[in-house]
């Protein structure tokens, strides 16, 4: 199916992170701006430390993943942050479009983040490295955790406008 080798591939996850973390924070940057701008009543939840650690957790996970390369539990977990990474790219592309600006991240969610997911579940099926129930597990996981985080900014932002801070 590919000439890509199976070592480049296990870690392309933590180069279309990289890619996207400089797009969101430092070229052009202004990701946390924009957010803020796009839902003002989640603002408050959208700290520097915040942004920080759940970054740095999705950085951790793509090393682990690569590190454990085509092990059944390295291919689960790649295709569980390729998930996480397309809903990320989604929600980009749906949160332009609504508002007709642009959205720090959308070009590398557009052009990393999607087509790896489809490579990703596409070559790992087609390698035999995943059946159908991983798929789908992973499939579901990238929309469900940005349904939960959507939720956890709200949750955030009325304790810390309740707590005052």
């Amino acid at each position: 199916m590919t000439m890509i080798s199976p070592t480049v591939i296990r870690w392309l996850p933590l180069v279309a992170i990289a890619l996207h973390l400089i797009e969101e924070f430092a070229w052009p940057g202004g990701f946390p701006e924009w957010y803020r701008w796009y839902r003002p009543e989640r603002a408050t939840s959208v700290t520097t430390a915040f942004l920080v650690r759940i970054n740095a957790l999705f950085v951790a996970m793509a090393l682990v993943a690569g590190a454990m390369g085509f092990k059944p539990y390295g291919v689960a977990l790649w295709l569980v942050v390729a998930s996480i990474a397309a809903a990320n790219g989604a929600f980009h592309i749906w949160a332009t479009v609504r508002r007709r600006r642009y959205s720090p991240g959308v070009i590398t969610g557009s052009v990393a983040y999607l087509p790896l997911a489809a490579f990703g579940f596409l070559y790992f099926w087609q390698q035999g490295l995943a059946g159908s129930g991983i798929l789908v597990q992973a499939a579901l996981i990238g929309p469900a955790y940005n349904i939960y985080a959507a939720w956890n900014h709200r949750r955030r932002a009325k304790s810390m406008a309740a707590s005052g801070g």
